[in-house]
């Protein structure tokens, strides 16, 4: 079976992206930052897991904010992982909402460390095995914010926007070598992500918004209610869906997938999909890398 990497298997989709894949027979990496420190309790509870229903999860630290973090792993996976690894699923994921204005360079640079240069890193570090691989792939977890902007979700959407451009440059150019890329654009799911960002620091500016200020926390607790409520969708769908995608036949994998709420999304994706194929096939006449 294959070998698949999760990064930020803490909780959330990585947790039971993890638990369905090793369920299914995959052999899996759960990888999480501080795995024997605030994470400690994860990691025992999917060893225990693993150990009780006899499936190949291996529970390994990983910060993906961290060059020296990623390159210990992958020198670590290279030795224990016979064949490498087959998939890389860039889980790992932090949300930043509030006043846009208001959240510190610092603070955007924080975001885009997880969100997009954490992908960045790991991808790089790991696609000399996925190269290796009969079928490699990279499954991204991004968000509707990839596609759709959310006001107050400023710093946040710009992340998952780059994530998307950056997986989509990556699957044309990959295609010369096999590597299958995915992106994942889950809506609205009670993930644990939505409180997981700090406030804006720029308080001089916060202040000039006056009631405006309060909004995005209105926002999240009315967000909070509703996956409390019996129409919550459920975060099953996200690990449905990667297995889903890894089980498709080779170069048969779409390039965008958005799960549960969408707010219309797919029918986007759908739409400028055309667009983005006349501009590589006549415009730029590389039809080879479709």
């Amino acid at each position: 079976m294959k070998t698949i990497l999760v990064t930020g298997s803490s909780n959330g989709f990585g947790y039971l992206t993890v638990l369905t894949l090793a369920r299914k027979g995959y052999n899996v990496w759960a990888t999480m930052r501080d795995s024997n420190g605030k994470n400690k309790s994860k990691k025992e509870e999917l060893e225990t897991l693993a150990s009780n229903e006899n499936i190949s999860i291996t529970v390994a630290e990983l910060d993906v904010t961290s060059n020296n973090s990623i390159y210990h792993l992958m020198d670590k996976i290279s030795t224990e992982a016979q064949n490498g690894i087959d998939v890389l699923i860039n889980n790992a994921g932090v949300m930043y909402v509030g006043i846009t204005e208001a959240y510190s360079l610092e603070q955007a640079q924080e975001q885009f460390d997880t969100n997009f240069f954490g992908v960045i890193r790991t991808t790089k570090a790991f696609l000399p095995l996925l190269k290796k691989s009969s079928d490699g792939m990279i499954i991204n977890i991004s968000s509707l914010a990839g596609r759709l902007v959310f006001p107050y979700f400023g710093i946040y959407c710009a992340s998952k926007f780059a994530l998307e451009a950056y997986s989509e440059a990556l699957s044309y150019e990959l295609k010369p070598f096999g590597v299958d890329i995915s992106i994942i654009e889950p809506g609205p799911y009670p993930s644990g992500l939505l409180f997981s960002g700090p406030k804006e620091d720029d308080l001089s500016t916060l202040n000039t918004y006056g009631e405006m200020s309060s909004v995005p926390k209105t926002m999240l607790e009315n967000f909070e209610q509703f996956y409390k409520s019996d129409n919550a969708p459920d975060p099953q769908e996200i690990p449905n869906a990667v297995i889903s995608l890894i089980e498709k036949q080779k170069g048969n994998r779409p390039l965008r997938q958005a799960v549960g709420i969408d707010y219309n999304t797919n029918e986007l994706n759908e739409k400028t999909n055309p667009i983005q194929k006349s501009l590589i096939k006549d415009a730029l006449q590389m039809e080879h890398l479709l």
